[in-house]
């Protein structure tokens, strides 16, 4: 009788976590968002743009399927994200599901004056993921980026994830930044956040038509493009170019990227391509004032040498590694003073001199913008050419001899 009791009680204690799933949702009732984008409004504050997935003509090998648009984009406007969200279900016969989405697209007119005004519905929502990719729209509305096609990729969205970790990866000018790490910055005393940027070039209507996807030589092209520089939690400017690749150098996220060096007069005939990169920034005072210290230690390979050159003579590479190590320098540098002039420390200088001495820092964090204007700071760059390739002299160095 004894045991029989026990394995009642045993079953009713296991019956809350045996029971069947209380808030389950059945796929055809969900509207599977991709990737959202807000621009200012013109009678709401926010013009929120949504990218829903249509499964039966992504999903390969099914009947019927892949025969129209992969996606569909509805609009609505609000005073806030979530009133714009449901006033879209006046328009979409599903609930909006937010789980998958991979991307938020912000225009410059949002980033800046009411980013941060937008944040907070995002990461108090449960279903809405903090890990979703961040970019902002330069020059272009946020619902053009989440409006156009892609050619490669069944969903567009994954264009633009994939294409800035492609980017950080080969160019090192563009960084992958999401809600966490933005708000971290915002949040953080001694460091900003930075966002990489998006543009759309050439005819953007041609972006959105099914024949877009019929073309080899597109009218339309979505890029990356440049690196947006906040300020408590604003858009101040943008960093382009060999400035952005500096500022993804100081920050330790260059896996790879190549250089043009200069060699006997002869200009960009080398191209250095770094395969492995490690930074080191410190800080310590001196006087009074803090001063940081940024050591690169860079290694790769030469993949081209347009020029004539004996790659077999080791004091040649040596030659060639102090070049390269100038050039990269010399891109740091100018990063560090395009951040200056928008005084905004986007390296994350500030927790270095908190770090050093908390003392110093809790006397000058106050007016940190304006020191961090002024800052001295020491870059030392270690290049190593570890390869020259296949072949040690250019094929056609023998040519008129």
């Amino acid at each position: 009788m004894k045991k029989c009791l026990l394995g009642m009680m045993i079953a009713v204690l296991f019956l809350p976590i045996l029971s069947a799933c209380w808030n389950q949702k059945e796929l055809t009732d969900l509207a599977f968002i991709m990737a959202m984008g807000i621009d200012k409004g013109k009678t709401k504050k926010f013009d929120v743009s949504f990218q829903i997935v249509n499964p039966g003509n992504v999903s390969a090998g099914q009947t019927g399927g892949g025969q129209g648009l992969p996606i569909a984009v509805f609009k609505s406007s609000g005073d806030t994200i979530t009133e714009a969200a449901r006033l879209t279900t006046k328009k979409v016969s599903r609930r909006l599901y937010y789980a998958h989405t991979n991307l938020l697209v912000i225009s410059e007119e949002i980033a800046k004056k009411d980013m941060l005004k937008i944040f907070d519905s995002l990461e108090r929502d449960p279903e809405f993921r903090t890990t979703t990719e961040v970019v902002i729209s330069r020059d272009t509305k946020a619902e053009e980026v989440v409006s156009s096609l892609s050619l490669l990729d069944k969903l567009p969205v994954n264009k633009i994830t994939k294409e800035i970790k492609t980017t950080e990866n080969m160019l090192g000018e563009n960084l992958s930044v999401n809600i966490d790490d933005f708000i971290s910055g915002v949040i953080s005393t001694g460091k900003e956040s930075v966002l990489s940027g998006y543009m759309m070039k050439g005819k953007i209507s041609e972006s959105k038509n099914a024949s877009f996807l019929q073309k080899t030589v597109t009218d339309a092209v979505l890029e990356a493009d440049g690196l947006a520089v906040f300020r408590n939690g604003k858009l101040t400017g943008w960093i382009d170019h060999e400035k952005a690749r500096g500022v993804v150098w100081i920050l330790n996220k260059v896996k790879g990227t190549d250089i043009n060096v200069s060699w006997n007069g002869k200009k960009n005939v080398l191209n250095f391509v770094t395969i492995r990169s490690k930074t080191k920034v410190s800080a310590n005072v001196k006087n009074g004032k803090p001063i940081i210290n940024i050591l690169i230690a860079d290694e790769g390979w030469l993949s081209e040498a347009n020029t004539a050159i004996d790659l077999t003579d080791p004091d040649i590479i040596e030659k060639i590694d102090k070049v390269v190590e100038k050039e990269i320098k010399k891109q740091v540098v100018s990063s560090i003073k395009a951040a200056q002039k928008q005084k905004s420390d986007i390296f994350g200088f500030g927790e270095r001199v908190h770090r050093a001495d908390p003392k110093l820092w809790k006397k000058i964090k106050g007016n940190w913008d304006n020191e961090f204007a002024s800052l001295q700071v020491n870059v030392k760059v270690d290049s190593y050419t570890r390869r020259e390739g296949v072949r040690t002299k250019p094929f056609w160095s023998n040519i008129n001899k």
